[in-house]
This record gives C-alpha cells, structure tokens and sequence, in this order.
C-alpha cells in the first residue's frame, strides 16, 4: 500500500499509513470507478479492485480498513464493522443481474425441488433460500455447480444465477432447450416485503474508525462525491464499461439506471428486516446489530 501519512508532520509524530481501502471489479462498481478517476480522489491510495467475496473477506481478516461486503458476510460481522452511511449496492424493484431460474412456475415447482447454486454470491444465496423456503414454503435441496444456468438446470429444477451470467440472462434468456422462466429476486423481494433490496454495503473496521476517525471519514466523503459523479455520468460510464465486456452500452445503462448506490432509510429498515429473517433460519448469528460510522468528532 502507498505510505502516505494521515498524521500531520510534526516533530515525533509516527506516520500512520494510508487507509487500505477496496473496491469491486464488478460492472455493478463502475459508476464509484469512474467518479474516483473523474475527479481524482484518493491519489495516494492504491485500491484494489476485488470480487465482492475478496473484498469481504479482506475486510474482515483486516487485511482492509474501509470497502464494500456483500450483505449476508456483514451480517455474520457486525461485532467488528461498522456501516458507512448512504452507500449500498441496491435495488427497489428488479436489479437485473440476480435470478432464481426454473423450468416452471414457482407455484408448480416441486416442494422438495433441486436448486443449483454457485459459490460467487453469498447474500443472493441467501436471498433466494429465503424466497424458496420462507415465502413460498418449499424445502430445496441445493447442490453447487457452475456460475451457467444451462448447466445447473441439467442437474436441477431451478438454478441461481448472478453477475454477467444473470445479466446475459436478462437481456436473452437461457440459451438450451426447453422453457425457462426467469425470477428476478430483488423484484420478489420487494412484491414479498415492501422493501428495496440491498446486496452489498460499505464498512469500516471498527478498531480503525476508532483509531483513525478523521481518515476513515475523509474515504467516506470521497466514496460519496465518486458515487454521484458517476451517476451524473452514466452514458460515459456505460460506454466505458462496454468496451471490456460482452454487453453494449445501451444494456449497462438500462442496468446502471436500474441500480440504486444509496443506502436510504428504507434500505436500513430492509437490512435490519432481512438480518432478521436470516438470524430466524440460523443463517447468520442472532446477536447482530446494525452500527453506523458516524465520523470524526
């Protein structure tokens, strides 16, 4: 990491190093790429750009101060996390890139139906067992296979699928044989509860934000000003963003338009909800707590 000083130089001080902070390489992460770039925030830092399983797992190892988790690992965390107001990877309706698919109908699928699942996505996991077991009342048996829906649903009644691969999914279905029907799972979400969907927040370890509140919030403020950069910006983003995947730019602006990156008081009331329902089902622990970073003071 870069050794840049967050102590003012003065005599006898001891140079603190620079916040170690991530990022995510997902396309869904673009916009805050592209605002930070833009404007030219945290020259000093070197971010790394992970998937939001590194990321998470970095943060809560301490081998990160600040970055984005996906829910459900923040969940099973929150002893040693605080939350970063106002920023979120979200959804108030369908999120486009998360889907449960199935050859019927949720209301004709068996009971007792196989659900294939991949390792790259651990709060759409828990997302759809949730939906599968809690809402509709099934009792899946899941299995792990490739992140391909084809390929889970030749061993499967139904595959969850996220990432470029749900995305593809979206904008040109399931390419095999047969019907297929695809679930956005944010949308179920929201027609179960009422509330946005979020999949990932920004955290701070808590020994560091007690350490260093005053660096801690100077990230936070960067994240912030990067993030509505890039919405402000959003044809260039996509269009950037196209030139080093498989979908155009008119599809990654209809997806970048579709995600919300704020954590409004709606979307705390749904990760206090959802924490809920998942500490009921022994999927994370049941002492949770939900801790804001408030800044320096």
């Amino acid at each position: 990491m870069s050794s840049t000083s967050t102590a003012a130089a003065r005599p006898g001080a001891v140079a603190e190093p620079s916040p170690r902070v991530g990022l995510l390489s997902f396309l869904n992460c673009r916009p805050i790429l592209w605002g930070l770039r833009q404007l030219g925030l945290l020259p000093g830092l070197d971010l790394l750009s992970l998937s939001p399983e590194a990321s998470g797992d970095r943060l809560i190892a301490g081998q990160l101060d600040l970055g984005p988790i996906s829910l459900a690992e923040y969940l099973r965390h929150t002893d040693d996390l605080l939350l970063l107001p106002e920023l979120a990877i979200a959804a108030d309706g369908p999120v486009m890139s998360c889907h449960i698919v199935t050859r019927a109908p949720l209301h004709e699928v068996p009971a007792a139906l196989r659900v294939g699942l991949t390792s790259t996505s651990r709060t759409t996991v828990l997302l759809a067992r949730l939906l599968l077991e809690e809402r509709l009342g099934l009792t899946p048996r899941y299995f792990t296979g490739p992140p391909e829906p084809a390929a889970l649903l030749r061993r499967g009644d139904a595959a969850v699928v996220i990432g470029d691969p749900a995305l593809r999914v979206h904008f040109d279905g399931v390419p095999q044989d047969g019907r297929t029907i695809v679930h956005d799972t944010a949308e179920l979400w929201t027609e179960w509860t009422g509330l946005p969907m979020v999949f990932a927040v920004w955290a701070v370890r808590r020994e560091y934000a007690e350490r260093e509140p005053h660096a801690a919030a100077a990230v936070h403020r960067a994240l912030l000003a990067a993030r509505d950069c890039g919405l402000a910006q959003l044809p260039q983003v996509a269009a950037q963003a196209a030139l080093t995947s498989d979908f155009t730019s008119a599809q990654l602006l209809s997806y970048y338009e579709t995600l919300r990156y704020e954590l409004t008081r709606d979307g705390e009331r749904a990760v206090r909800h959802f924490a809920a329902l998942a500490a009921h089902r022994g999927l994370v622990p049941e002492d949770w707590a939900v801790r804001r970073f408030e800044g320096a003071r």
